[in-house]
């Protein structure tokens, strides 16, 4: 290796202040944290939905079930049965919604977190 090749790390950095890197330093761990906050708010909250949707999904079939031991002819139990099955797909659609929903929040919360030259892509 020859003089020109010696990596300069030996020398002192020319106007480095340490307490200007600690804050540089402790702004980057508050930058974390409150990345990895919002990112747990925002999967607590999806999760209370789904939460709240798996009650509304057994109350249904509570409902169904008490209405179809109480039916009285075939006629009835169809009606009942096509009720059932509408407000199946009702549930199903709002859960696509919300699925889609709760995506979007995660990936925002999740890319407010990288950095800002971040572009994304394979270039």
């Amino acid at each position: 290796m020859t003089q020109k090749e010696r990596p300069t790390a030996a020398r002192p950095l020319p106007n480095v202040d340490p307490a200007e890197i600690a804050a540089m330093g402790k702004k980057q761990v508050e930058a974390m944290t409150n990345m990895q906050k919002e990112i747990v708010e925002a999967i607590e909250e999806i999760n209370g939905e789904w939460a709240a949707r798996l009650k509304a999904e057994a109350d249904l079939a509570t409902e169904f079930a008490g209405k179809l031991s109480a039916a009285k002819s075939i006629p009835e139990t169809t009606a009942i049965c096509q009720e059932w099955m509408t407000r199946r797909m009702e549930l199903f659609a709002e859960d696509t919604r919300r699925f889609a929903a709760g995506i979007q929040k995660f990936t925002a919360a999740a890319t407010r977190s990288l950095p800002m030259g971040w572009k994304g892509g394979s270039s």
